[in-house]
């Protein structure tokens, strides 16, 4: 089946067993992705190629290449195969079976008005992570932005995606990498020569993600779209001037020496001078890593877990009578195995975590279907409030208190 900007393909035959197309994720120029899932429930993600009339099909082997080489970091999506899709028109497009991720930070930018510091901290280190591994492999990823870091609900971390534009370092084969806000100053000069048909001497750095990476660390934390801000006469003056406005101006909402810290870490990657930004191993030694945060309840509500939280539902009294307690149990499991497959469930009588109800399901497909039909019903005359629970600090047993 063909694929154009109004229709996409049912279903794909992939080794031999049929995944439904249950929705289109993305559209790109030269490719689609799309979530399908199999007869055993499971689910992945499809990126579908355009059939190239030139017989090149470049991105598709651009892509496969580069992931192949770099597969195995927890912070860069999986790939689980290639395979070739026939539609019924007779058309062959070459398609990657991918890791199915979460929310995008591009998301997250739309529906809060600056991060906290632990989700900041959070995405700061597993980018700056997948950027060390990615760096120290000789790739550069050349298209670092918010579209392009994706949350993980089942390994609870953020992880790079799209591949389309990266490059060996010092083999730099494409001509226009970045996007418009994320792209770097080289960069910019760099896709300007090309644009004009002149010489481009020498290539783009690793460097090219550290700036990319500030953006976006500047963009979470201060809730504001930077594409019209980089291109002014001011900010390529003198960017540090106006990274310090930014955090003077949100200084007030968070402690100081974290944001201190944070603040120079951005600082350090936005350099005009690639030479100047140091490296991605480099700003993980920064002191802004060793602060440890606690998450706020929108962290919660907004990164999907196998863990899930209801708030609003016990009172104290019922917590003390063995009797009541055991027969709330057994109602909260029956209720919660509804919508999945309960692992385990946890209502602490004390602090931290008293009266609250800690579902573990199978897996975070299960816990973001409870949580969106049990969010707003009403149990005993109160409205539940549910939220997801970071599965490893559950399985600590460490239920700390979050951040209003």
């Amino acid at each position: 089946m063909s694929v154009t900007a109004a229709m996409k393909p049912v279903l794909f035959e992939i080794f031999g067993e049929i995944w439904n197309v249950q929705a289109r994720l993305g559209q790109g120029v030269s490719a689609s992705v799309y979530r399908v899932s199999s007869g055993r429930a499971s689910t992945a993600a499809v990126k579908e190629f355009q059939a190239d009339s030139q017989g090149g099909d470049y991105g598709y082997h651009k892509e496969r290449s580069v992931l192949e080489d770099i597969q195995g970091h927890k912070n860069i999506v999986t790939l689980y195969g290639v395979f070739t899709n026939h539609s019924h028109a007779g058309v062959a497009t070459r398609c990657l079976l991918l890791e199915l991720l979460d929310v995008s930070v591009s998301e997250l930018l739309v529906r809060v008005n600056g991060h906290s510091m632990w989700l900041v901290q959070h995405c700061a280190r597993d980018v700056l992570e997948a950027l060390a591994f990615l760096h120290r492999e000789g790739y550069v990823h050349a298209d670092l932005k918010p579209r392009n870091v994706l949350w993980s609900a089942d390994d609870e971390c953020f992880k790079l995606i799209d591949f389309g534009l990266s490059f060996k370092e010092g083999n730099q084969d494409v001509k226009y990498i970045q996007t418009d806000g994320y792209r770097a100053p080289e960069a910019e000069r760099q896709n300007a020569l090309a644009q004009a048909g002149l010489e481009v001497e020498g290539d783009c750095s690793a460097a090219v993600d550290l700036w990319s990476l500030g953006i976006i660390l500047l963009e979470m934390y201060s809730g504001i779209k930077l594409k019209d801000t980089v291109r002014t006469p001011e900010w390529k003056c003198n960017s540090a001037v106006i990274v310090d406005h930014i955090f003077a101006s949100n200084s007030v909402m968070c402690p100081a020496i974290p944001v201190y810290h944070l603040r120079d870490l951005i600082k350090s990657m936005l350099h005009n001078d690639p030479k100047h930004r140091g490296t991605a191993e480099a700003a993980l030694l920064n002191p802004f890593f060793s602060i440890p945060f606690a998450p706020h309840i929108e962290d919660l509500v907004l990164l999907p877990s196998p863990v899930l939280r209801l708030l609003n539902l016990i009172d104290d009294s019922h917590l003390h009578n063995e009797e009541e307690y055991e027969d709330i149990l057994e109602d909260m499991k029956e209720e919660c195995q509804k919508y999945g497959s309960v692992v385990s469930l946890l209502i602490p009588k004390e602090n931290p975590g008293k009266g609250q109800v800690f579902v573990e399901y199978a897996n975070a497909g299960d816990s973001k279907e409870a949580q969106r039909l049990l969010t707003g019903r009403t149990f005993d005359g109160k409205f539940v409030v549910a939220t997801f629970y970071p599965l490893s600090a559950y399985k600590r047993g460490y239920l700390y208190q979050t951040v209003q």
